[in-house]
């Protein structure tokens, strides 16, 4: 890890109905190098890349494109519009924008089912793709227990306040966390509203994500899973998580044979991307990729 957090460039774009949406550069040599994009998961933002970016920035260029409705990117004006296609449209607007070549990919659970939809469906060309616990199966433990929590809001007072409140719903998936950490976690996830009072950093409405017709969660996501053969391909999942299975994970390696799988020790869904065994597993496909 580096002394010092990487430095990066706030910019923004805009999507194609118009919303103004906003990504982090981490400036890199890239010689030769592809961009490495990173896409986060369905409630949280750039923030959650900071830790990988101080690795690896500097060695590599690095965008992290925040979802409509999260962070500091606008809310979209209609709800029926919080769904991956859109996010994959809006994505691959910001790197038309930009010129940009072929990209890898790492995805943190929403994150790489896009990553697998843009593969399927040629959306861009694809260096290589690492997926943060997700798969083509969920566990349907994992999915209601992100159904039970999404979109349920909730204030509080202080930093303190909102740490033991993750702590209590999310102590399974970070056992070994201490309150420095589930601080950390706080400020990492939600942010200071309007009001002063301190709130999850996206737009409540992309809990509709699962009542929309275009969602594609219900879609079988094998086909789009094997469109990332022949690429360097790395599956992450976290040891104690509910959303991926070892079960999946094995069959992931059948079915694109060369996948390497990396269990992350002592964490849920999703591992952090900060845990030694992520970094050098990420280190080592990056590898691959350079």
């Amino acid at each position: 890890m580096k002394d010092n957090p990487a430095p990066f460039a706030g910019r923004e774009w805009r999507a194609e109905d118009g919303l103004l949406l906003h990504y982090r550069e981490y400036p890199g040599s890239n010689a030769g190098r592809p961009t490495l994009l990173c896409l986060h998961g369905l409630t949280r933002n750039a923030r959650d890349f900071t830790a990988l970016a101080d690795r690896f920035a500097g060695e590599w260029r690095i965008l992290v494109p925040e979802m409509r409705g999260r962070g500091r990117s606008e809310y979209s004006r209609d709800s029926s519009n919080y769904t991956l296609q859109q996010y994959v449209r809006d994505v691959v607007q910001l790197l038309r924008e930009r010129e940009e070549g072929p990209v890898a990919i790492v995805g943190t659970s929403m994150g790489g089912v896009m990553a697998m939809a843009i593969a399927r469906d040629d959306s861009w060309p694809l260096a290589g793709v690492a997926l943060n616990d997700i798969g083509p199966d969920l566990e349907p433990a994992g999915v209601a227990r992100i159904r039970d929590y999404v979109g349920q809001g909730g204030s509080y007072e202080t930093w303190m306040h909102a740490a033991r409140a993750l702590r209590e719903s999310m102590g399974a998936a970070h056992p070994d966390f201490g309150l420095s950490q589930w601080i950390a976690l706080a400020k990492q996830v939600m942010c200071i509203s309007g009001s002063g009072r301190i709130t999850f950093d996206y737009d409540m409405r992309i809990a509709d994500l699962f009542d929309n017709a275009d969602d594609g969660l219900d879609a079988d996501l094998w086909p789009a899973f094997r469109a990332l053969a022949g690429k360097p391909l790395l599956v992450l999942r976290g040891e104690l998580s509910d959303l991926l299975s070892p079960a999946t994970v094995e069959r992931m390696q059948r079915e694109v044979p060369g996948t390497r799988a990396v269990t992350v020790p002592r964490v849920g869904h999703p591992p952090m991307l900060d845990e030694p065994a992520a970094l050098e597993a990420i280190g080592d496909w990056l590898a691959e990729i350079a």
